[in-house]
């Protein structure tokens, strides 16, 4: 999905509704930790996030590896293992496939392909909306 004209949105993953953080699960199936970018904000400060793009947004989801390995290990709809269960999978499947943005981005076999995060040394271009409410 291109990210032309998409506003990019800063949030905490926790203040995500259930919908959204349940098709992140999905996109993210085996775990954020991995995942992560990094990029500098408006201020200069470097920040990590999980990036999740939808329809209509590009969300940067503020956390730290140690936060993203603990949302997962503390989260249910993971296995021991840091994978969502096949249960869980085959649930959101069922309601979000038929969201263009969605299909787009879950893997039908479980492989995901190697992304090259290491975005340390660039800035985001474009206008970032920090939504923190």
């Amino acid at each position: 999905m291109a990210l032309v004209n998409k506003p990019r949105i800063i949030k905490d993953y926790n203040k995500l509704d259930k919908a959204l953080q349940e098709q992140i699960k999905l996109v993210y199936a085996d775990g954020f930790a991995d995942r992560l970018i990094h990029f500098f904000d408006k201020d200069g400060i470097k920040v990590s996030a999980l990036p999740f793009e939808t329809e209509n947004n590009y969300y940067m989801l503020r956390m730290t590896k140690n936060e993203a390995t603990k949302i997962v290990n503390e989260d249910d709809d993971f296995d021991d293992d840091g994978l969502l269960k096949n249960e869980v999978r085959q649930d959101y499947e069922g309601k979000y496939a038929d969201l263009e943005y969605i299909a787009g981005q879950i893997s039908e076999d479980n492989d995901f392909d190697e992304v090259d995060n290491d975005t340390d040394d660039d800035e985001i271009d474009g206008d970032i909306e920090d939504d923190d409410y």
